[in-house]
């Protein structure tokens, strides 16, 4: 019997425009499902800002707010504090939140905001262009760093997952990938894990995700995975960095 994958209803009919072998239209689904199997689809918002992430308002039926350049972890405070039984997803590229955002998200995460952040980390700016990223890794060429980045001179990249971990509020923080089935199966889960915490008011959950931008790495779809593989994943690696029970503040 042929299996027949339904559209989420989170999602609308627009086909998706992303490059060959971008993450992005991935996890657009994976975050569809886990607000329809978790029924959250009248009270979701997303916030998409700038970056290929500010696309995400073509695709998503739920409500929607743009953000400037990194803001978006301030305005999910605004969102959620204004209407604390909303379910807020800040949807954010690695340019975005960890250079323009680096206050908003440290500062948010310190105050234990109750949303979710969606993090998509490719190792360098997509949208505008392919420059270095604060989690470009040491030695990777970008249109900013043609002979690599030199730490010398950029220093080296940004561990978000590992510098939030730090703090003492947030619920729920993992890191994933999507180089292989076994662990968008863990992508998936852990986003529907953050947003179900979300909605029992448990606090600040941040899930990153490791995605491919063949386009801009300058290779095809497959040697993206395997590029994913040898370099990004040794540098940031998969797990999660904090899972407090309910009610609990880890030092």
């Amino acid at each position: 019997m042929q299996k027949v994958f339904e559209r989420p209803r989170s999602l609308n009919d627009k086909p998706f425009h992303y490059c060959p072998g971008c993450g992005h239209g991935i996890v657009h689904r994976m975050v569809a499902e886990a607000i329809d199997e978790l029924g959250l689809f009248e009270r979701t918002v997303v916030i998409s800002p700038v970056g290929c992430s500010v696309f995400a308002y073509w695709y998503f039926e739920t409500d929607n707010v743009q953000a400037a350049h990194g803001r978006a972890p301030a305005v999910g405070t605004g969102l959620k504090r204004a209407n604390p039984d909303s379910i807020v997803i800040s949807y954010q590229g690695d340019g975005d939140l960890a250079s323009s955002g680096t206050a908003e998200i440290i500062h948010a995460a310190a105050r234990g905001e109750n949303f979710t952040v969606i993090f998509i980390n490719n190792a360098i700016y997509g949208m505008t262009g392919g420059q270095m990223a604060p989690t470009t890794l040491v030695g990777q060429t970008s249109s900013t760093s043609p002979y690599g980045r030199d730490p010398k001179f950029a220093g080296h990249p940004i561990h978000v997952c590992e510098m939030l971990a730090t703090l003492k509020a947030p619920r729920y923080i993992e890191r994933t990938s999507l180089n292989n089935v076994a662990n968008l199966t863990r992508t998936k889960r852990a986003i529907k894990k953050a947003l179900d915490l979300q909605n029992r008011k448990e606090g600040f959950t941040f899930v990153e995700v490791l995605s491919p931008c063949p386009t801009n790495w300058g290779v095809d779809p497959n040697e993206a995975i395997d590029w994913m593989e040898s370099s990004m994943m040794p540098e940031f690696p998969l797990g999660v960095f904090r899972d407090a029970t309910p009610g609990e503040v880890r030092s």
